[in-house]
Formats: structure tokens, C-alpha cells, sequence
């Protein structure tokens, strides 16, 4: 590998994580303040429902060995400010200013200034998190995190930087849709005598409300909240910009910029990965989905996701010594 290879591979590792840490913070803050908020309208004996958060983040054994027994004041900790958990909010924005820091010469000064209030703000917060109005705050974690996508949108070019960036925000959304709503089906509900109850609306209403679906649901003239409903939106569907459909699809157009392959065809193993997962969701119904076991389903639709990740690496990041003669 060239100077200039190393560099490209460089950049392009950068700004797909840089973007990839930040909407992972976003979706933290998603998952806690709905929580919260249901917490709120759930019987006093039904309160203890932070288990899940854990759980979808997959990190269920380090949180065990650190901190135990899953009440809010840990979950809230674990989740938004521990540094020794590498997914926490304030290890990702660590993590994502490190990756500004190295692209500075790349990216815009409006992206660097963005991520370093983003993460200074998260900081500061850190440092008195008992006197915190946590509602608030994630509130404005979410907001720091659309102010940076719209600040890359509007003054960075859409370069093959920027399409890695594109790539590294959707799939991270993707992943993290699929798991909540893994949760959600499994997890979430105390008791099986609870399924259609009000108890089980306001955790369906919660669900759509972490990947602000709610009003979209509602607005497409679905007037019944069902638990084929909501999973037929947030996986199926093709304009909603969280729905894992509509992020894959976004993630293939910014691939064959890339690439400049012709759509509709393929010359790297990245390209027939993710079209071959894309073109399922084009012709699979919630009916199907549901038949073969909706776990079990998110689980191998996390697994692809993995896998394309696993090959945007290998084609474009992984740095091969040059060969001697």
C-alpha cells in the first residue's frame, strides 16, 4: 500500500467511525429517555424494567461484573457515563472526537467544532451527575447528534469521505433498531397476561417513540399500535429514515458511489453481501418474517449487518503491507 492508499484508507476509517460513534450515542440516549418516560405511566409494581436496556446493548456480562443488579441508577451510569465501558455515551463521543482529531485536515471546521462541544458538553455532565436533569440532558445528547448530521450535510462535500460517513451513521441505526425491537418482542412485557393490555400499548408506543416512528405510524394511517404493525415499519419500510429497510438501502447507494459499480450488479464481496440482504427486505412480508420467529429473524438480520461491516473493513480499511520483491 501506497502513501496515498494509506492515506484514503485512513480518512475513509476515520469519518466511518466518527459517524458510527455518534449515532450510537443518540441511540443510548434514545433507549434511557423512553424508558424514563414509560417508567412514568407503568403500575409502581411493573417499575422494574431496566433489565432490556442492558440487554440490548449485548455488553450484559460487563455489566454484571461492574455493577450487578440492574437498577436505574446503574443502568443510567453504565449507560451515559462510564469511561471503563467502551459503548457508554461518553467513551463513544471520546472515541468520535479522537476520529475528528485525526481528519481535521478532511472534514469541516463546523464538524470539528460540533464534536467537540458534543463531547465537551457530555463531559461536563459527567462531573455532577447527581445534580443532573437527565431528561434534559438527553435531550440534548439527540440534538448535538442531529446538529452534526446536518452540519456534515451542509458543509462537507459529498465525496466518497462523505459516503463513508453515510455508510458508518445507517448501519449503526440499523443495528441498533433491530436490537430494541428484539427486546421489545421478548423482554420487555413482565407476564405473557399482559400482551394487548394497555401495560403492552404504552411499551409498542415506547418502542416507536425510541426511533421517533410514533407520529410517522400514526401519520401513514396506521390508527392501531399491533406488534406486527410496528415491526412491519421499523423493518419494512422504505421512507422512514430509521426503519432498517430504508437504512439499507441508503447504505447500498453510498457503497456503489464508492465503488462505482453499476447498480444491479457486483465485483467486491462488500457489494454482494449487502444487496443480497437489501433485496430480502425488498420481497419479505411481516407475515414471513413473523412465521419463521421474529428473534430469530433480528438475530440473523444482526448478524448480516455484522458480516457488511465486517467487509467494509477488509475492502476498504484493512492496511496490507507492500510486497517486496
Amino acid at each position: 500500500m501506497n502513501a496515498c492508499q494509506y492515506m484514503l484508507s485512513r480518512v475513509a476509517d476515520a469519518v466511518y467511525w466518527l459517524n458510527r460513534y455518534i449515532e450510537r450515542a443518540e441511540n443510548i440516549a434514545r433507549f434511557v429517555d423512553v424508558n424514563l418516560n414509560m417508567l412514568l405511566d407503568l403500575p409502581t409494581s411493573l417499575s422494574s424494567q431496566w433489565d432490556p436496556l442492558v440487554l440490548t446493548t449485548g455488553d450484559l456480562s460487563f455489566f454484571q461484573e461492574h455493577y450487578g443488579t440492574a437498577t436505574a441508577e446503574n443502568v443510567i451510569q453504565f449507560l451515559i457515563f462510564d469511561t471503563t465501558y467502551p459503548n457508554s455515551i461518553i467513551s463513544c463521543l471520546r472515541a468520535a472526537r479522537e476520529n475528528a482529531t485525526s481528519i481535521r485536515e478532511v472534514i469541516s471546521s463546523e464538524m470539528w467544532q460540533q464534536v467537540n462541544a458534543f463531547y465537551t458538553m457530555v463531559r461536563e455532565a459527567a462531573k455532577a451527575p447527581e445534580g443532573l436533569e437527565i431528561a434534559s440532558f438527553l435531550e440534548q445528547v439527540k440534538q448535538a447528534s442531529h446538529l452534526f448530521a446536518g452540519v456534515m450535510d451542509s458543509t462537507m462535500s459529498h465525496n466518497e469521505a462523505w459516503h463513508f460517513g453515510q455508510m458508518g451513521r445507517l448501519l449503526e441505526r440499523a443495528d441498533k433498531t433491530s436490537r430494541i425491537l428484539d427486546v421489545k418482542y421478548y423482554l420487555l412485557l413482565p407476564s405473557v397476561e399482559d400482551v394487548g393490555t394497555p401495560i403492552d400499548e404504552l411499551g409498542w408506543i415506547a418502542l416507536l417513540k425510541s426511533a421517533s416512528a410514533y407520529e410517522m405510524y400514526r401519520k401513514r394511517g396506521s390508527h392501531r399500535i399491533t406488534p406486527a404493525g410496528v415491526a412491519e415499519f421499523l423493518i419494512l419500510d422504505g421512507e422512514f429514515p430509521r426503519a432498517i429497510r430504508f437504512c439499507l438501502l441508503q447504505v447500498e447507494k453510498s457503497l456503489y458511489r464508492i465503488t462505482g459499480t453499476p447498480l444491479g450488479s457486483w465485483h467486491q464481496p462488500v457489494e454482494r453481501q449487502l444487496g443480497r440482504l437489501r433485496s430480502q427486505l425488498d420481497y419479505l412480508t411481516i407475515d414471513e418474517i413473523i412465521s419463521q420467529g421474529m428473534h430469530e429473524f433480528l438475530d440473523y438480520l444482526q448478524q448480516q449487518m455484522n458480516e457488511v461491516d465486517t467487509q467494509i473493513f477488509q475492502t476498504f480499511f484493512t492496511l496490507e503491507p507492500v510486497k517486496t520483491r
